[in-house]
C-alpha cells in the first residue's frame, strides 16, 4: 500500500495581534497522536528578543516555501517539539534538500513550559505579515497552543484550515539526523567573515559544487577543490539565511571525512538556525538510506516501545551513555535508535553533539513501509532467496535472487559492493541496496 500524506486540520489559525499594548502570537497546533491534540498549550511566555525570533521564524518561512529541485514550491508547515526548556522548530523546502531548525534556548524565553511534545503548526500568510512588522522594541508574547480559550471567544468566524505533513518529511527527518551526527565542526566564522562571505556566493544558477577553504584569516569560496576544504553542492541555497546575517554572532560549518551533505549553524546567542543541504539540488533527504546499515539486527518490539516511552519527555541523549546507563549492548542500541529514527522520531543536535527525540506519531508497521528496501531484504530472507558461495576471512562472496536475474554480493570487511541497478547508479552513497542489506541480515541470524 503506497504511503499517503498526514492530513492535518487547524481548527483556528496562527494569529499575531497587539492586547494591551503586547504582541501575543497564537500558534495554532494540530497533531496525528490525539493525546497531542488534547494539550491546549505546550508553551506560554515572553520571547527575549522579538525581532530577532521573528527573522527567524521568518527564514525557516522562507525555507519551507522553496524549492531548488523539480518539485514546485507549496506552502507546508513546520513542526516544533516543546520541552528541555526550548522549542525547536524544524522544517524541509518542498525539494526537500534543505533543512532547517530554530532552536530558541533557554534563554530566549521567558515562559512557562505546560507539557512536553511535537506537534505541527500553523503559519498562514497574515501571521509571518505580522512577523515581518515587528520592532525592535515591542513586547511579545508566544503561545504554542492556546493558554486560554477566552482569547478567541469573541464570536469571530471558526478557521479551518488542511494541509498536510509530507511523507518525505519524515523520511527525510531520518536521513538529515544521521548526517548530521557524523558530521564534524570544520570551520568557525565571526560575524566579519560571515558577511564578506556571503558577498561572494556567485548570482544566477550555478552548476556544480563550490567549495569553502580559508587562506590566512579569509574564508572564500572556489569551483576548485583544495584540501581541507568543505564541499558546498547547489551554494545558491545558502542565500536563505542572508536576512540574518545582520544579527549573527558567528556561524560553525560542519561536515563529515569524505562526506557530501554540509550544515552551517548559525549563532545569535539565545537562540541558533541549522541549515543542513544535500549534496545537490536534485537530490533530496527523503531518498536516502544511510540508516539502513544500522537496522541489519533484529530487535524486539518491545525494547522500541521501552525506548519510545523513555524518550517521551523530548530529552536530549547519547546512545552510548544510554547504552552504559541501561546495561544495553552497544549494536543493541544502535538497533533501537535506527528503528525510532527510521520513523523520524529523533533529531540530532550539533552544538550539544546529542540527539533528541521528537514526538511524532508512533507506529512500529511504519519502519518497514517508510523503508521498503528493510521491506524488501526481509522478504529476500523469508524466501531463501541468499546462497553464500565463499567465506574467506573478511571476504564474504553471494548470490542473492532478483527479478529474473542472480545478483552477486561481494563484502570485504566494511565495503560491499552488488551487481544490481543501485549499487550501479549509487555507489553507496545512497545507503545499501536491499541484496546487501538481506545477506548482512542473514549474517546477523
Amino acid at each position: 500500500m503506497a504511503l499517503k500524506d498526514l492530513e492535518v486540520n487547524f481548527a483556528r489559525p496562527s494569529v499575531l495581534a497587539e492586547r494591551n499594548g503586547i504582541q501575543q502570537l497564537v500558534l495554532a497546533h494540530q497533531a496525528e497522536l490525539q493525546d497531542v491534540n488534547e494539550v491546549p498549550c505546550f508553551f506560554w511566555g515572553k520571547l527575549v528578543d522579538p525581532l530577532l525570533s521573528s527573522k527567524c521564524l521568518l527564514t525557516l518561512s522562507k525555507v519551507v516555501r522553496s524549492s531548488f529541485g523539480p518539485v514546485p514550491p507549496s506552502l507546508r508547515d513546520p513542526i516544533v517539539s516543546a520541552g528541555t526548556e526550548q522549542l525547536r522548530f524544524e522544517g524541509f523546502s518542498s525539494c526537500n534538500g534543505v533543512y532547517a531548525r530554530l532552536d530558541l534556548l533557554e534563554e530566549a524565553i521567558d515562559g512557562e513550559f505546560l507539557a512536553a511534545g511535537t506537534t505541527n503548526v500553523d503559519f498562514n500568510e497574515p501571521m509571518l505579515n505580522a512577523l515581518n512588522s515587528i520592532k525592535k522594541t515591542e513586547s511579545m508574547v508566544m503561545g504554542v497552543g492556546e493558554k486560554e480559550v477566552s482569547l478567541h471567544s469573541d464570536g469571530g468566524t471558526v478557521v479551518e484550515r488542511k494541509v498536510t505533513l509530507p511523507v518525505r518529511w519524515i523520511k527525510g527527518l531520518t536521513s538529515v539526523q544521521w548526517y548530521l551526527a557524523a558530521m564534524e565542526e570544520v570551520f568557525v566564522l565571526q560575524k566579519l567573515q560571515v558577511v564578506q562571505l556571503f558577498q561572494t556566493i556567485p548570482r544566477g544558477a550555478v552548476k556544480g559544487n563550490y567549495y569553502l577553504s580559508k587562506r590566512g584569516n579569509k574564508f572564500m569560496f572556489s569551483p576548485l577543490k583544495s584540501a581541507d576544504a568543505v564541499q558546498i553542492g547547489g551554494i545558491q541555497r545558502l542565500r536563505l539565511l542572508e536576512s540574518l546575517l545582520p544579527y549573527v554572532d558567528l556561524i560553525r560549518v560542519y561536515q563529515a571525512a569524505g562526506g557530501e551533505c554540509v550544515c552551517l549553524v548559525a549563532d545569535f546567542g539565545k537562540m541558533r538556525m541549522t541549515l543542513a543541504l544535500s549534496p545537490d539540488n536534485y537530490r533530496g533527504f527523503s531518498g536516502e538510506g544511510n540508516v539502513l546499515e544500522n537496522m541489519v539486527q533484529e530487535v524486539p518490539q518491545e525494547w522500541i516501545y521501552g525506548l519510545n516511552s523513555l524518550l517521551k519527555s523530548n530529552e536530549l541523549f547519547n546512545p552510548t551513555l544510554l547504552s552504559i546507563e541501561h546495561d544495553i549492548a552497544f549494536d543493541t542500541m544502535d538497533s533501537l535508535t535506527a528503528s525510532l529514527s527510521s520513523i523520524g522520531l529523533l533529531g540530532y543536535d550539533m552544538h550539544e553533539a546529542k540527539h533528541y527525540y521528537r514526538r511524532l506519531p508512533f507506529k512500529t508497521e511504519r519502519i518497514l513501509s517508510l523503508n521498503p528496501r528493510l521491506k524488501n531484504a526481509k522478504k529476500l530472507l523469508q524466501t531463501d532467496s541468499i546462497q553464500i558461495i565463499r567465506r574467506e576471512g573478511r571476504i564474504l562472496e553471494a548470490r542473492v535472487e532478483g527479478s529474473g536475474v542472480q545478483h552477486t554480493v561481494l563484502i570485504e570487511g566494511e565495503q560491499a559492493r552488488c551487481t544490481c541497478n543501485w549499487y550501479t547508479n549509487h555507489q553507496g552513497k545512497r545507503g545499501v541496496c536491499k541484496h546487501v542489506l538481506a545477506v548482512k541480515m542473514q549474517l546477523k541470524d
